[in-house]
């Protein structure tokens, strides 16, 4: 339970009426149990979609779901999202990607990689069919938050500070094995096999991603766990919505 408050507390900024002790190590111990705060965060989209919807047209509320994810995460991964992709567009050396990831500012590459993603969740999520909404509310932020441990795992680290070279150091076979586990326990109750296609499908494509960032940097980042999560949300909403179509 502890460990599970834990990664609670460090994906959303939802507060807790009490405190949990957490040493560096635990941050890693936590990935476990990523995919199960995925789903606590895809649960609270289903109620939020199921009273809104009591007295708003859909549009509106998916849009409002899409405003909503992005509030109970504190835009994390979005911020990751937009360095990589001011980063992408630099070019240049691996110091350079690096350097311009860390910078604070956002240029105009990242402004529109923010703009396109949210714009694609929103329009694969307005055209998922009714009877499938809720169920793909749970899986594609569980589905992403497994995609964070699979780039922790196993990864190298191309820096040596940050939270993300605290989850690559800590992360281990154990919590691969276990969020593996469950996302695809999870994947099959939600839509059978077309749940587990999505899934195989995401995790190719995420060892893909992995691959070609160690390639260009030599290991993983913060910012990258984020980007490569933020594409896996739009990624599983477009997937399931051709697999439902």
């Amino acid at each position: 339970m502890r460990l599970y408050l834990i990664a609670f507390q460090f994906l959303t900024i939802i507060p807790l009426p009490f405190s949990v002790h957490c040493e560096e190590r635990d941050l890693g111990r936590a990935m476990a149990l990523f995919p199960l705060v995925g789903l606590t965060i895809g649960a609270l989209l289903a109620v939020a979609d199921y009273v809104l919807g009591l007295r708003l047209p859909r549009p509106v509320v998916d849009l409002l779901l899409i405003l909503i994810l992005s509030a109970l995460t504190g835009a994390l991964h979005l911020d990751g999202l937009a360095d990589v992709c001011d980063a992408l567009a630099a070019r240049g050396s691996r110091e350079r990607f690096l350097e311009v990831m860390k910078d604070p500012r956002i240029g105009a590459v990242g402004v529109t990689g923010l703009v396109l993603a949210l714009m694609l969740k929103y329009q694969a999520l307005l055209q998922i069919p009714a009877e499938a909404k809720r169920p793909a509310l749970l899986l594609f932020p569980l589905a992403a938050r497994f995609s964070q441990v699979q780039m922790a795992v196993w990864a190298e680290r191309a820096r040596q500070d940050g939270l993300g070279a605290t989850f690559i150091a800590a992360a281990g076979t154990w919590q691969f094995a276990v969020a593996g586990a469950m996302t695809g326990v999870f994947a099959w109750f939600l839509f059978g096999l077309q749940g587990i296609l999505c899934c195989m499908l995401l995790y190719l494509c995420t060892w893909g991603l992995k691959a070609w960032f160690h390639r260009k940097l030599g290991g993983i980042t913060g910012d990258i766990i984020g980007f490569v999560s933020e594409l896996n949300e739009v990624l599983c909403l477009l997937i399931m919505l051709a697999l439902l179509h």
